[in-house]
């Protein structure tokens, strides 16, 4: 571990960068800032390299960036030890299960689970979260609901409960973006068993935080809960005895960046035997015969993790864990919500001469319940979209890491640019390759929007680039 991380705490408070008037009437605004200046000296330590390359990264919901230390961390474990796949007793295996056992129970500490909770690593948040779709019994007297903010990954878990003729719904958003509370009370009216609500704690698009109380809510009502939690937890606390959805989703480059390629499904114990697993792959099993026809699936995490799960990479979630914790994630949250409100006031000041808006903002327009992420588009003088790949261009050509689409949420965009339900359905009829600028043409209608997203690596310099660069778009016309 790098010395400067040991003496974290006690790092000289000092902002990054100089310091000038708007800087000033920013901290005179947003004093609790303050107590974050310690992460202006971890990025220059650990990632320093955004700064050697002038580079403003505004895509921590797309991925985190991880601090150089960790990598220091893991290599040096990696050195020191003979690691080996782990589904024997040799030594190099007993070494990697251990560490891989070590950090189940890092994963089930931080968020708080008790022994409530199994871990079980996947892929990613979407592989967890096709686990629950592939073994959810669903029914045809069963129920999946979903809201219109759901990541496709989520999405895809209707063609599970298709396969099975379960019926499912999706429960609608307000102006705001936040879940339209009323019918989704209706909807969790709904009889049946085998009841699925799946939702995300927090936007990927709008940066809504969704009421976790819906959990409890719906849980009462007979409705087991799968929670999407991959854009909450890096800048967020979930507590897993506060609330105690079936299962969660995450993915762990998402809150430090490295390793990618692995995420995890928090099975709440109570729930476990409930998920069926159709099939069986290396791992998953006890015992399995050729002649005699039959199988057993393991009883714990195994049984859902096909395969040699990435014994290499596994116990840097741990160490990534612990980095977090270093920091602190109240001081996240704290940089984040700072940053995040000083852009939304600054973003809907942008005026072309006419008084026409620069831009149009899809959800919450200040802090209120919501996180680091912003979803939103540019207008010419007439209020006239401007093309997003045409954004992207200009960010590209600047050297600003944001994103642009739909951002793997239709639900969002459609209710943003409130497309025809009835147009969308006429297009999903037709036959032969089709793309998402093909059903631009078929509806006759821009949509998608830029996206930019805050982390505790973002400093206040970044965000005046950001907004010196939006400035570049005022009093200019979209090309007829």
């Amino acid at each position: 571990m790098l010395k400067f991380f040991n003496t974290l705490p006690f790092l000289e408070k000092r902002p990054f960068g100089k310091v000038n008037p708007s800087y000033e009437l920013f901290l005179q605004k947003y004093p609790g800032y303050a107590n974050t200046f310690f992460l202006d000296d971890l990025r220059k330590k650990d990632f320093s390299r955004l700064d050697k390359q002038n580079h403003i990264y505004l895509d921590y919901t797309g991925g985190h960036l991880f601090g150089e230390s960790q990598l220091l961390d893991h290599q040096h474990f990696l050195r020191q030890n003979v690691l080996g796949n782990p589904h024997s007793i040799n030594p190099s295996s007993a070494l990697a299960e251990k560490h891989i056992q070590d950090t189940r129970k890092k994963v089930l500490e931080y968020f708080n689970a008790g022994d409530k909770y199994t871990c079980v690593f996947t892929a990613n948040a979407s592989a967890a979260l096709k686990v629950v779709g592939e073994c959810y019994p669903f029914m045809p007297d069963g129920q999946l609901l979903m809201t219109f903010d759901n990541h496709n990954s989520v999405n895809g878990i209707r063609e599970f409960a298709r396969a099975r003729h379960c019926p499912f719904t999706y429960s609608p958003l307000d102006a705001a973006l936040r879940i339209d509370a009323t019918t989704l009370d209706e909807n969790l009216s709904a009889q049946g068993s085998n009841k699925l609500l799946a939702f995300p704690a927090q936007s990927n698009v709008s940066g809504v935080k969704h009421d976790l109380n819906w959990i409890s809510k719906a849980q009462a009502k007979g409705w087991d809960v799968l929670l999407d939690a991959a854009a909450f937890v890096p800048s967020d606390r979930l507590d897993l005895q506060a609330y105690q959805p079936e299962f969660v989703a995450i993915s762990f480059y998402k809150i430090f960046g490295y390793p990618t390629g692995l995420g995890a499904l928090l099975i709440k114990n109570s729930a476990f035997e409930k998920l069926k697993k159709p099939s069986f792959a290396g791992g998953t099993i006890t015992i399995v015969s050729v002649q005699g026809d039959g199988y057993y699936l393991d009883q714990a995490a195994a049984r859902f993790e096909e395969g040699t799960v990435n014994y290499l990479d596994i116990p840097a979630i741990k160490t990534g864990l612990e980095y977090i914790e270093r920091i602190g994630i109240r001081s996240i949250k704290l940089r984040v919500d700072c940053l995040t409100l000083y852009l939304l006031e600054q973003l809907q000041s942008l005026k072309h001469a006419n008084g026409n808006p620069l831009l149009e903002i899809y959800g919450p327009k200040d802090g209120t319940h919501r996180g680091g992420t912003i979803a939103m588009n540019f207008l010419d003088t007439d209020g006239v979209l401007h093309d997003f790949q045409a954004i992207e261009q200009a960010a590209f050509e600047r050297n600003i890491s944001l994103r642009t689409g739909c951002f793997c949420n239709p639900g969002i965009d459609e209710t943003n640019h409130q497309l025809s339900p009835e147009k969308l359905k006429c297009y999903f009829q037709q036959h032969g390759e089709k793309d998402y600028f093909d059903l631009i043409r078929f509806i006759g209608q821009k949509r998608g929007a830029v996206r930019i997203s805050v982390g505790y690596v973002t400093n206040f310099e970044d965000i005046q680039y950001f907004l010196r660069f939006c400035k570049t778009l005022l009093n200019k016309k979209v090309a007829s």
